[in-house]
């Protein structure tokens, strides 16, 4: 619901609402805020409240350390599982310069202007997403361990799902929070569970992505378990991906709608912009060194094609009529940082309508066991960071679509990670250190 700034403090006044947090995304996945007291909150509207950006991951450098964070009234959430007394309100926030200018590296931001040149073309993106996480018990220090939550399997129940209960008050917590989850389920993995969501619009889908993530993990805590998004937690076991599933709407409609199969030039193109693209772009929807752990194994793409309702390819058109008809991007994982994401994904597709692209003919196998006579005729996906990183970095695409300041910064910072993790002689120290973040 999109509220007024009136409406806001009058909604905060009035509902006892004593704790104030303005949270962003910092240029990889890593959700951050400040809080502030209710009589800040105008001020904030006004004026911004500052932070020093040289200690945000990404952001600037010493210098020019001030930014602002001006909160947008209209992504106003109470946080259920804080006090009901003395509540605690989120805003998402547009990020500035002290002359209140944008700033290059607020993600959310580039998320807009992406949206705003869709829609200027003609069309409007919509984004639903199916995010899976692994529950890991903890120790007697609360610390995470590596031991799963239960021994279940794909939609087992319980009691030998023991997971349903934190699915069930993860879901009821999100929908008071306007939140729409369509389902959820005990995922391959033991201790793996799944919430799909309905879709909305990009950058709402976007604000909602974080904001699933954070009560997974704040509702699996309070449960006295450890919620890890990171792709591959264990080892020959299924991995966490995010599918990412898209539709667009021109005039009011659902272009994927189809007949017998039979799609739009524009569907066709748009689909072709993203199999086009996903090999520059990848290093944003796979961006941790763990990332390519999962390709090609438990229903993870590793090639590139596309097919009806076939889990085993990158892009895959479920069985769905009427306004759920959309395509499914399978490679993604939750590491991502999902304004950036959504903006490359978005973009890909664009460029596919734009330029005519053709889509090349579906693949009706099953990847995972095809013979090689088949799969040597399939282009791959990068099979590692490093590779993806190279190819990223000379991607005028990506230049182009988040700016030329911010692909440099990503990319320095990913190679300084792959160059530690490469140098290190503790590698499980750092594979540790994704499995608590991520």
């Amino acid at each position: 619901m999109a509220y007024s700034i009136k409406e806001v403090l009058e909604f905060v006044e009035e509902n006892d609402v004593k704790f104030i947090r303005l949270a962003f995304c910092d240029l990889f996945e890593s959700q951050k805020n400040i809080s502030i007291m209710p009589d800040e909150l105008e001020r904030a509207f006004n004026e911004g409240i500052s932070f020093d950006a040289s200690a945000i991951k990404g952001f600037a450098d010493v210098s020019k350390s001030d930014l602002l964070l001006f909160p947008d009234p209209s992504t106003l959430n109470v946080l259920p599982w804080r006090p009901q007394q003395g509540r605690v309100v989120r805003f998402f926030c547009d990020i500035k310069t002290p002359e209140k200018k944008n700033v290059e590296y607020d993600s959310r931001n580039i998320l807009k202007n992406t949206i705003k040149k869709c829609i200027s073309k003609g069309y409007t993106p919509y984004i639903g997403t199916e995010c899976e996480f692994y529950l890991f018990k903890t120790d007697e220090n609360g610390d995470p361990t590596t031991v799963p939550h239960d021994n279940g399997g794909y939609l087992d129940i319980a009691p030998i799902d023991k997971g349903e209960n934190i699915r069930r008050e993860i879901c009821l917590c999100l929908k008071e929070m306007g939140i729409k989850p369509e389902s959820s389920h005990h995922e391959q993995g033991p201790g793996q569970n799944e919430i799909d969501f309905k879709y909305s619009d990009s950058l709402t889908a976007a604000d909602n992505f974080l904001t699933f993530k954070s009560v997974v993990k704040a509702i699996s805590a309070r449960n006295g378990l450890f919620a890890s998004f990171i792709p591959k937690p264990l080892e020959n076991k299924s991995g966490n991906g995010l599918h990412i599933n898209i539709s667009i709407s021109k005039n009011g409609l659902n272009i994927f709608r189809n007949n017998n199969n039979e799609y739009s030039k524009e569907v066709e193109s748009f689909i072709a912009g993203i199999l086009d693209k996903i090999k520059e772009i990848t290093l944003f929807l796979n961006p941790i060194i763990n990332s390519y752990e999962r390709f090609g194994k438990f229903e993870a793409p590793k090639y590139i094609s596309w097919s009806h309702q076939n889990r085993s390819q990158l892009i895959r058109i479920p069985a769905a009529t009427g306004e759920k008809m959309r395509m499914e991007l399978r490679s993604p994982d939750s590491a991502i940082n999902p304004y950036l994401a959504f903006s490359l994904i978005i973009s890909a597709g664009l460029y596919g309508i734009e330029n005519n692209l053709i889509l090349s003919d579906e693949v009706n196998e099953n990847l995972y066991t095809a013979n090689e006579k088949i799969t040597n005729n399939i282009e791959k996906l990068p099979e590692n960071i490093k590779e993806a990183i190279d190819i990223a970095k000379n991607s005028e695409f990506i230049k182009n679509t988040i700016g030329e300041e911010v692909l440099s910064k990503y990319i320095c910072l990913k190679e300084e990670e792959y160059n530690q993790y490469i140098s290190s002689e503790n590698k499980e120290e750092i594979k540790k250190m994704y499995f608590e973040c991520i």
